[in-house]
């Protein structure tokens, strides 16, 4: 893999525009890995607005899962650099995918979900690893706010704190924006 940068922070920070900063500052080809589901009026709106503000040359995948197959896309094969904005709506999508009950999992069934997103994030990373890519991912700071009172947030709190952690370790630089400034951690 070429190099790997994770930045993190709130709702809001910046992160995706300074994500997007790096990506057009790096000069290479850029496959935009959009991982956000249009599932309300809302969220439709801030997808537009993201597209619209893309450069019109990079190329975009939609998608949070099926990493298996990004060797067989072009858009990816074409590029040099993969922005994936944002790690936690993939997350949170595969949560709601696997269709658990999250009342009444039990903690193995909370288990198996995380290694079953955990394996994708790896199989994600792999192909990026093969193919001599640099990859810059976002990812929402989930731990410095409020206790969630379910247990759905609970374990989306849980499971994006840990893969967070597992990013910023195999990462070469991670960032974190607060106020739209960016801090380098590592």
């Amino acid at each position: 893999m070429g190099k790997m940068v994770l930045i993190s922070g709130g709702a809001r920070s910046g992160k995706s525009r300074f994500a997007e900063n790096l990506a057009l500052d790096s000069g290479k080809s850029v496959v935009y890995l959009a991982t956000a589901i249009a599932f309300d009026e809302g969220m439709k709106h801030r997808i537009e607005l993201h597209r619209i503000e893309r450069p019109g040359e990079w190329k975009t995948l939609e998608m949070h899962s099926g990493f298996s197959e990004l060797r067989v896309k072009e858009e990816f094969e074409s590029s040099e650099l993969v922005l994936l904005d944002c790690m936690t709506l993939l997350i949170s999508n595969q949560m709601l995918e696997s269709e658990l009950d999250f009342d009444t999992a039990t903690m193995e069934d909370f288990d198996r979900l995380e290694d079953s997103i955990m394996s994708e994030i790896e199989t994600l990373l792999e192909a990026v690893e093969s193919s001599g890519k640099d990859i810059v991912v976002v990812s929402n700071e989930v731990g410095l706010g409020i206790v969630p009172d379910t247990r759905l947030g609970s374990a989306f709190r849980d499971i994006s704190g840990r893969v967070n952690q597992y990013l910023a370790h195999v990462a070469d630089e991670v960032y974190m924006v607060f106020l739209g400034i960016p801090s380098r951690l590592k």
